[in-house]
């Protein structure tokens, strides 16, 4: 049984940074797609930032764009563990912060939550002004 559990997330003044995690376990995930979402309250759960692998050892990396620029995702393969750098942090950056995996063989827009597979639990962030 795949299981993501995020943590890292936290209370941050405008303009700090945090960095999220995402630990994957019940299987290896070198060759899968993972994101991360967001959903604040009263919204839609929103496209933040996806990795996907692209032959190799080489993978593409997209960002929204209110994020692009500020936001960095990153996986480290050996430990299962997605991460999201996030800089200079906004208070509209404030929400639950999902890790989504989209196992092989499902396709699918990666900026879209249906196309994952398994999702995490989540981690609030929030940013004050």
């Amino acid at each position: 049984q795949v299981q993501l559990v995020e943590s890292g997330g936290s209370l941050v003044q405008a303009g700090g940074s945090l960095r999220l995690s995402c630990v994957a376990s019940g299987g290896t995930f070198s060759r899968d797609a993972m994101g991360w979402f967001r959903q604040a309250p009263g919204k839609e759960r929103e496209f933040v930032a996806c990795t996907s692998w692209i032959g190799f050892n080489a993978y593409r990396a997209e960002y929204a764009d209110s994020v692009k620029g500020r936001f960095t995702i990153s996986r480290d393969n050996a430990k299962n563990t997605l991460y999201l750098q996030m800089n200079s942090l906004k208070p509209e950056d404030t929400a639950v912060y999902y890790c989504g995996a989209r196992i092989r063989p499902v396709t699918g827009s990666l900026f879209r939550a249906d196309a994952y597979t398994y999702w995490g639990q989540g981690t609030q962030v929030t940013v004050s002004s």
